[in-house]
């Protein structure tokens, strides 16, 4: 009898875990989207630190990301059990924010400002202190990347929301670690790779294969640098996409329009299927500029209020 009930207990685990396992796989799925997003935007936050306190930078925002998950998995698991209703529009607020920062980038950059503004703005960054600068870049990129986690967590508990509440718990903080991981060690490879190219040039013997390596990373050092200014754009880009994504999928109206835009678009041309799959992601880039914009003028708006309300008090 004992012995029955012992293996009827390893089975009963074995099956849990087995039901873990897959609702793992499938919310790792549904967020590798935001996996992408989540890489571009954290590796473009700490591009511009000195080479030597890039990984440190990293490392420390990893532990802010952990930190953000340690607070978003409860919280998820007690909004979805007391409140599900808000879990859309706190994720609502959470794309606005992304937009009106992504817009707010575009503005500063090409908007015309106050001259006399830049040269006090650029004075000041040149007097700023290292440190400050990267604690600065720690507490922008842990903001950012807590509504992306978010949005992971999210995603997630819709995967698990029919599970045990032990399952939940188990997938959610998997993932929770799975993606913390893979996304600031892919970020830590991407701001290394020119101290990678430059020892396959210094380590690069006189053989074939010595040249072949010297070769390659000649081509790395050569690549890196683009690549780090590319990612401020890419960075940019993600968040309208994923705000907009966040925003769209909260609005019934907004996201069956953009699905019939795909479908109409896949029987254009011979390259229909292509622009049919590519078509939601510029559509929610899109529908998260003019969001954006939008929330930059409402926060000026408000902002000059309480300017105006203070100086009459």
């Amino acid at each position: 009898m004992a012995g029955s009930a012992f293996f009827a207990l390893i089975d009963d685990i074995a099956t849990v875990l087995d039901d873990v396992s897959l609702m793992t796989k499938v919310a790792a799925k549904k967020t590798a989207g935001v996996l992408g997003d989540d890489l571009a935007l954290n590796a473009q936050q700490v591009a511009g630190v000195r080479a030597e306190r890039e990984l440190p930078v990293v490392w420390a925002v990893a532990k802010g990301s952990l930190k953000n998950k340690a607070i978003l998995v409860p919280a998820a698991l007690a909004i979805s059990a007391f409140i599900p209703w808000a879990v859309t529009p706190l994720l609502m607020l959470g794309g606005a924010f992304l937009c009106f920062e992504g817009f707010e980038k575009l503005a500063h950059k090409y908007l015309p400002h106050d001259e006399e503004h830049h040269e006090v703005a650029a004075t000041a960054a040149e007097d700023v202190d290292p440190l400050v600068y990267e604690q600065e870049k720690i507490k922008d990129a842990v903001r950012t990347d807590f509504i992306l986690s978010a949005e992971i967590i999210a995603i997630t508990l819709g995967t698990v929301a029919g599970a045990s509440l032990q399952q939940q718990i188990t997938v959610l903080v998997g993932i929770a670690l799975i993606m913390t991981a893979g996304v600031y060690g892919l970020v830590a490879g991407i701001v290394k790779l020119d101290d990678g190219g430059l020892y396959l040039v210094q380590h690069a013997s006189a053989s074939a294969w010595g040249r072949i390596k010297a070769g390659i990373g000649r081509a790395v050092l050569a690549a890196a640098p683009k690549m780090m200014r590319s990612l401020s754009v890419i960075g940019t880009i993600a968040m309208f996409m994923v705000g907009g994504g966040i925003l769209t999928h909260g609005l019934p109206f907004a996201h069956h329009a953009i699905e019939a835009a795909a479908v109409a678009v896949e029987g254009v041309a011979v390259i229909g299927p292509v622009l049919g799959a590519i078509a939601p992601a510029v559509l929610n880039a899109l529908f998260g500029v003019v969001a954006g914009a939008v929330v930059l003028v409402v926060v000026k708006l408000a902002q000059r209020v309480l300017s105006l309300f203070r100086k009459k008090n």
